[in-house]
């Protein structure tokens, strides 16, 4: 990631003709927004006094105190690299403050970083991130509408022509490199019309605002495929749904703690800790890191998806896995999240767990290195292996229970976000679904 300061900023949209800049920023549940201005009124800006109606966006503020600042972090700077006929666009992503000129407590990016700095109290100076972002691409209708009519017949890793996805997906790779990205793979996954591209790791705070940009990346290629790209967790029903599988790792002065030479399996006192942590949390932090009604139809056995709570070296059935490099690589997988999910939170909750698991030395039970997709109940149960919740509404009681959640996302977003999800739980359970329709309509 560059380093640039106010000065860099004013000289490249100067010297590359950028015409508009987008200051971007997001509402509680992840969705991406921004306010757009003209070059001219950059520098204004990079001085931090670009007000907004902070009561227009949901879970921000009430409108008696609708004045918020946008104060733009110049090392997010880039330009768009899709060609306008108005002349080149970039955007700047920006933290939230209020009129006092203090941070918001709302805003998802100083609920990660307030959680980053705890860390580096801890000692920990960087919390390393790699996202395996997963999503769908499906045609759209006459009237540009999306549908989940897949555009292939491809299954994991094929190719052209197989794979009809694959200009697409190579456009945004090229797109994504253009903005900064380094692409580490990409390819087909799964299901029909299903992909992934991943990008190598970075700082959680770096990494969470790529996954941001990824996203927009990816829908705006798409749609000049003439196709919609979704991270809806499960947009079709008997098929695998999409993930996004976080991979973490803890330094201090350029040493991954994470990692022991001298350990079974080369892992620290604080790698073990770490995964007590999570494990313990697990259930907790599950309603922001799967945050939608539709994120538990994909958290069901038989789909690949991680839904048992235990960890294992060797096996992908667990809901933790430590891949095999080691070293510096040495990393812990969890497996549970899925694209839908606040990218700021979900990072922040995932290392306040992990933390919470080295602070009070929480010890892991023994890996499960067996496949627990064949296990029955009765084999779970004798081995102690719990599982997530079952729906948004089991989640949200589960996290309504934990004080380290709370203090984690500040009362704030936690309040909001609580609130919120009661409320599309509730929207949800009162519907008639066509499922209802076709079971008892003429049976009854």
């Amino acid at each position: 990631m560059p380093r640039y300061s106010k000065d860099d900023v004013l000289r490249i949209v100067k010297e590359q003709d950028v015409k508009f800049i987008r200051l971007q920023f997001t509402d509680i549940f992840g969705t991406l927004k921004n306010v757009s201005i003209t070059a001219d009124q950059l520098d204004k800006a990079l001085d931090n006094k670009c007000m907004f109606d902070g009561s227009s966006i949901e879970g921000f503020v009430r409108i008696e105190e609708s004045d918020m600042y946008l104060w733009p972090d110049p090392n997010t700077f880039v330009i768009y690299p899709w060609k306008s006929q108005t002349g080149k666009t970039a955007r700047l992503i920006c933290d939230i403050y209020t009129a006092d000129g203090i941070p918001f407590e709302g805003d998802p990016r100083y609920v990660l970083k307030r959680v980053l700095k705890k860390a580096e109290n801890m000692g920990y100076d960087t919390f390393n991130v790699g996202p395996e972002c997963e999503f769908f691409l499906f045609l759209t209708d006459n009237e540009g509408n999306p549908t989940t009519v897949t555009h292939d017949k491809a299954g994991y890793f094929d190719l052209g022509p197989v794979d009809l996805g694959e200009d697409a997906r190579r456009d945004m790779a090229l797109a994504l490199q253009e903005m900064g990205f380094e692409i580490e793979t990409s390819h087909h996954e799964v299901a029909p019309g299903q992909h992934e591209i991943d990008f190598k790791y970075n700082d959680a705070l770096t990494t969470a605002d790529a996954v941001l940009t990824f996203k927009l990346v990816v829908k705006t290629i798409a749609q000049k495929h003439g196709l919609h790209a979704t991270f809806m967790p499960k947009p079709i029903f008997g098929i695998n749904g999409s993930g996004m599988h976080i991979n973490t790792s803890l330094f201090n002065k350029g040493r991954n703690v994470l990692y022991d030479p001298d350990d079974e399996l080369q892992l620290s006192q604080e790698a073990y800790w770490f995964i007590g942590g999570l494990m313990k949390h697990a259930r907790s932090f599950t309603a922001i890191t799967n945050p939608l009604v539709n994120s538990y139809k994909r958290l069901v056995p038989g789909y690949e998806a991680p839904v048992y709570i235990a960890w294992s070296a060797q096996n992908r059935s667990p809901l933790i896995r430590i891949p095999a490099a080691r070293g510096a690589a040495t990393r812990v997988e969890l497996r549970c999240p899925d694209p839908a999910c606040n990218p700021y939170l979900a990072l922040a909750v995932i290392l306040s767990a992990g933390l919470d698991g080295i602070e009070n030395k929480i010890q892991p039970p023994m890996p499960v290195n067996k496949n627990i997709y064949d296990m029955s109940e009765v084999q779970r149960s004798e081995e102690d292996i719990d599982s997530l919740p079952g729906s948004l509404k089991e989640a949200v009681d589960e996290m309504v229970k934990s004080e380290l959640i709370r203090e984690s996302l500040g009362e704030h977003i936690f309040t909001k976000y609580v609130e919120a999800k009661y409320r599309e739980w509730n929207d949800y359970r009162v519907r008639v679904t066509q499922w209802e329709l076709d079971q008892y309509l003429k049976k009854y």
